[in-house]
């Protein structure tokens, strides 16, 4: 069959005709269908990529003139295939490093053009190098080397360090109007090459409307660090951003007890509430102590639930419930086990229960659980960076992380691919 090929030229657009056979079966129609579209896209794409070429004429280039220094042959990478393109490569009269124009004006990312760029970055994102090279061969019918793929997702992540103070994201057109906005941090353990297991981060910020219903949430990770200096400074950033457009709105710091959070939500949020969860998890752990063997299962179940539905619905629960706590620690017939675990309660209740006005919040429609951030614990970190006999190094793990939290966040990821448009590589990097 004939090779796809252009059959006309005008100012504004190119024909590239394909012939497809009818064939047997869909299944194989589909395949030739796939090799045509890949064809004819890399004839298109290098048709593309040469209107992006000078005629050779000497340039300026901050300040100083570049004169060409003719036209040399390099491969690019697309979606559809490789094209090798003749393009002419400049240098300044001081000699130094050599200029291309076309990969400037293209937007060209290392050797991939822009779009192939994005996929890479998008699919590298959610899979490791090698089923992103096994997921383009079987399913675009596109062959790559994990080198280039590694590469180019580098490339990304050094913009995306590089701009991630100066590039600010527009928050998308919400339904309804913001009323308050959860902020929360957690973190999740990952095992990195040469120290063993430590802690990534996550932050998010839940913007909710008056009767509750989530309108939009902010992802942050960072990947571990000592002192956590720069996912601190990160999450920050976001909620002065959000302040900024919403300054009406009640702030609401949640996370369970870690002090190191508090410490931060103290200083960002207008009220501090401890997950309801977490402390529901220790309701259980004293009623375990109370309530021990079999014979009591129903008295102990009964009392969790009435001490759960007063935590969370009566004020000042938390208060009587510590004292109720206290109580129980008198009884001389503990167990030293029983007693240690009981004291773990009363320890956890009296830390904490400034943050347990839970029917105060449910009444201003707050929310009183961090399953937010903790599931952004699970997306972001667990299911790309912890698989089976994963290790990483810190900035590989930093740039995964990065890209997750952008691609997560509604509007984030087209918003830096625009702005890499707009920027281009190199400036951008």
């Amino acid at each position: 069959m004939a090779s796809a090929q252009i059959v006309a030229r005008t100012k504004e657009d190119f024909p590239v005709p394909i012939t497809v056979p009818y064939g047997e079966s869909m299944l194989s129609v589909e395949e030739i269908i796939q090799e045509k579209l890949n064809e004819a896209g890399t004839l298109m794409t290098g048709e593309v990529l040469e209107r992006f070429d000078t005629d050779g004429s000497p340039i300026r280039v901050g300040g100083n003139k570049w004169t060409s220094k003719g036209k040399v042959a390099k491969p690019y990478q697309t979606p559809y295939g490789e094209v090798v393109i003749e393009r002419h490569v400049y240098q300044s009269s001081g000699g130094g490093r050599i200029f291309c124009p076309l990969e400037r004006g293209a937007r060209i990312i290392l050797t991939a053009t822009p779009r192939f760029a994005k996929v890479l970055a998008s699919k590298y994102s959610e899979m490791g190098s090698s089923r992103v090279i096994k997921d383009l061969e079987s399913n675009h019918g596109r062959w790559v080397a994990r080198s280039f793929v590694q590469n180019v997702v580098d490339g990304i992540g050094a913009v995306v360090f590089a701009k991630e103070e100066d590039w600010h994201y527009k928050l998308p057109a919400l339904e309804k109007p913001v009323a308050a906005i959860a902020v929360g941090l957690d973190g999740s353990c990952m095992l990195l090459t040469e120290e063993g297991y430590r802690q990534a981060m996550v932050g998010t910020l839940v913007l909710y409307d008056r009767p509750g219903e989530r309108q939009h949430t902010i992802y942050t990770a960072a990947a571990p660090e000592y002192g956590k200096a720069t996912f601190l400074a990160r999450l920050e950033d976001e909620i002065a951003r959000v302040k900024a457009a919403f300054p009406q709105a009640r702030y609401v710091g949640l996370a369970d007890g870690a002090k190191e959070n508090w410490d931060f939500l103290n200083r960002h949020s207008d009220t501090q509430l401890l997950d309801f969860w977490h402390a529901a998890g220790y309701l259980r752990q004293a009623a375990e102590v109370r309530f021990a063997g079999k014979k009591q299962t129903q008295t102990r179940e009964t009392w969790l639930e009435e001490a759960c539905h007063d935590l969370k619905h009566e004020p000042g629960a938390a208060n009587r419930l510590l004292r109720e706590f206290k109580s129980w620690q008198t009884n001389p017939g503990l167990s030293t086990e029983n007693r240690q675990a009981l004291d773990q309660v009363v320890t956890y209740f009296r830390n904490h229960k400034a943050q347990m006005n839970y029917a105060h919040a449910l009444e201003q429609n707050f929310p009183i659980g961090s399953g937010v951030t903790e599931a952004a614990c699970k997306v972001l970190v667990k299911q790309r960076l912890c698989g089976a006999g994963m290790k990483w190094g810190g900035r590989g793990a930093a740039v995964v992380l990065s890209l997750r939290a952008l691609n997560s966040t509604p509007g984030r990821w087209d918003q830096f691919w625009n702005k890499i448009d707009h920027y281009g590589f190199p400036l951008a990097a």
